[in-house]
């Protein structure tokens, strides 16, 4: 449904559900336990009536019928009002227990039979029979809601045995059962009102609910438009607009993480820029170069020394371009997380020793020595050699290619706190305090006059962090120390 896709709508229609779900519990569970319980609590009302009243109605049973009225000595009649009879002692009865007293007998060899009873009941002496039979079988009082052609009927049975004589001397004995009846209409219609109530008042809350519902989800569809208009934005490329959070709650929460993201963004977008920028003046100057030497070549009046020496400069520019390419991809990579790992266990040691062995040459054309300042024993570690060699390689050409020629470096490996630690340090002129902030940069150089696109740091440091490590410096004038520390 086209509706539902809204988010408002969609809590809205949540909110009326769990209220029509509560008030349909509480109409088809509750209701029925409460008329229930009233209905048991009206049959134990009854139930203790009838024991209460129960010896008053045997002692109504010994008076005569009306048709058999005691007389005086005389051989006259009594008057009425002086001497009552069985049917008028029972109703007054029930009259006092505001109930129907149902009066029966049991012959030993016939069915049952109405003794006396009070007019215009609610429960016919067919009705009450099987709690009757109950009470007469077990020996024991009898109770139950029975359904009669006058509604429901709370119904308690007392068994009365009776072996005495009546007013006239007549002898009454056997077994009767005196049945209290009392109407539930009010029960019942306490109950429907109850149900009509919660009808009434579920749907006054369902209304409110739907309506604050509505509401509520329409203020929360509006932060969330908020963000989605914020996201389509940043996905366009617009990073000027932060999202500042309005609450602390979810929402407010996800606003805020989103500002940070779109900060971060804002910050990857100005390097991606600045990146592009800088690679491609770093590939355009060789390139013009090469196009420059190479029509200089074209030239047939050139000397062979002269084109010797354009051939060496054109060399040269090649070289820049191929290490500047490999840099180029290498960070792209490690930017990417494609560039894959390969530990196996390593003497770092002896790696150092083959790294700086291989600047033998460099450090001899810089009139410098590379020094060595080892453990005897292994230092053993975890770890990818080719690029922990990379890392070292990337600081030993910082070291030479930034110093004053004649400057010594020294390359330390140790073991401490469970982790390795490679230095390599120099007695150059130092950092400047204003460079230190941007020399992991890409690009960033500090000596115009050093070769190099300045991708070197950028790309040690993405190795030490792949490597769980990291690469530190410390500068000072006659000293700078850069050091790999990986965990061990």
């Amino acid at each position: 449904m086209p509706g539902l896709r809204s988010l408002r709508n969609r809590l809205a229609l949540i909110f009326a559900l769990i209220i029509v779900g509560a008030i349909g519990t509480i109409y088809l569970s509750v209701t029925p336990r409460l008329q229930a319980s009233l209905t048991s609590q009206r049959v134990d009302q009854v139930l203790a009536t009838s024991k209460q009243y129960t010896p008053d109605v045997g002692e109504a049973l010994l008076l005569p019928p009306p048709k058999d009225r005691p007389t005086k000595k005389n051989g006259t009649r009594d008057d009425e009002k002086l001497i009552d009879n069985r049917d008028k002692a029972v109703r007054r009865i029930a009259e006092r227990t505001g109930t129907e007293i149902i009066v029966m007998s049991k012959s030993p060899n016939g069915p049952f039979g109405v003794i006396d009873t009070t007019p215009d009941g609610g429960a016919t002496a067919t009705d009450v029979q099987p709690v009757t039979v109950q009470a007469l079988d077990t020996g024991r009082p009898a109770s139950d809601a029975i359904e009669t052609a006058n509604g429901r009927q709370a119904v308690a049975a007392q068994v009365i045995r009776i072996d005495g004589k009546d007013l006239n001397g007549k002898t009454i004995a056997g077994n009767y059962v005196a049945v209290f009846v009392n109407p539930l209409a009010d029960v019942q219609g306490n109950v429907a009102l109850i149900r009509r109530q919660v009808l009434i008042a579920g749907g006054i809350a369902l209304v409110i609910a739907i309506l604050a519902g509505y509401l509520v989800a329409r203020a929360l569809a509006a932060r969330v438009k908020r963000l989605e208009r914020a996201a389509r934005k940043v996905a366009a490329g617009d990073f000027s607009q932060p999202i500042k959070a309005d609450s602390d709650d979810e929402l407010g929460q996800l606003a805020a993480a989103f500002d940070d993201m779109q900060a971060q963004l804002a910050r990857l977008d100005r390097a991606r820029k600045q990146f592009i920028a800088n690679a491609s003046h770093e590939l355009r100057t060789p390139i013009f170069s090469l196009g420059g030497f190479l029509e200089l070549l074209a030239d047939e009046e050139l000397d062979e020394d002269t084109r010797r020496a354009f051939l060496e400069q054109i060399r040269g520019q090649v070289d820049r371009m191929r290490n500047l390419s490999v840099e180029l991809l290498d960070l792209s990579r490690l930017e990417a997380g494609a560039l894959e790992l390969r530990p196996e266990p390593t003497d770092v040691g002896q790696l150092a020793r083959e790294v700086a062995a291989e600047f033998t040459p460099a450090a001899s054309q810089h009139a410098s020595d590379v020094t060595l300042h080892l453990r005897r024993e292994p230092i053993e570690l975890d770890c990818d050699p080719e690029r922990v060699a990379q890392v070292l390689r990337i600081l030993l050409d910082n070291a030479l290619r930034h110093t004053p020629p004649g400057t010594d470096v020294e390359v330390t490996a140790s073991r401490a706190n469970g982790h390795v630690r490679l230095e390599v340090s120099d007695g150059g002129l130092g950092i400047k305090r204003q460079n230190m902030p941007h020399i992991f940069e890409p690009f960033f150089t500090s000596n115009e006059q050093a070769q190099g696109a300045g991708l070197g740091l950028a790309i040690a440091r993405e190795l030490a962090e792949r490597m769980h490590g990291r690469l530190t410096v410390r500068s000072g004038p006659g000293k700078t120390t850069f050091a790999l520390v990986l965990p061990a």
